[in-house]
């Protein structure tokens, strides 16, 4: 069985080019959490513990009733491509880059930070952009 991935390594992804907000927000907490506000949980509470892959299978087996350590459910929602935290809505529209480690594991970074301007400026780093909501 192929097993794909959504890591990366050493990467920042900034916010999206068409991102409505200039400084980060948090995602609005409802009944049930979105997408959005459980990549954040997700991420926020342990910055740099869990790579992507970690917080997009825990964000779907929530979602799903699953548990997060289900090897098995793993291994099956990885044998099929998924989107990676490009895609997020952290980074389209709440305001928020996504600092990928040497190791792949992901923290938060708010766009109007200094922090940010280092990162995106980091010429040892890879960089990418957020997926914009809109086509050009």
């Amino acid at each position: 069985m192929v097993t794909h991935t959504t890591n990366y390594r050493e990467t920042f992804i900034e916010v999206a080019e068409d991102c409505p907000t200039d400084h980060a927000e948090e995602p609005p907490l409802a009944d049930s959490p979105s997408i959005a506000a459980l990549h954040h949980r997700l991420i926020v509470e342990q910055p740099y513990s869990r790579t992507s892959d970690d917080v997009i299978f825990e964000t779907h087996a929530l979602r799903r009733g699953i548990a997060v350590d289900d090897t098995a459910a793993r291994e099956e929602f990885f044998s099929k491509g998924q989107p990676c935290l490009r895609s997020s809505p952290l980074g389209k529209r709440y305001g928020w880059g996504i600092h990928h480690d040497a190791e792949g594991r992901v923290a938060l970074v708010p766009r109007e930070s200094e922090q940010y301007e280092l990162l995106a400026a980091d010429p040892a780093l890879a960089h990418t952009k957020a997926m914009r909501s809109r086509r050009v």
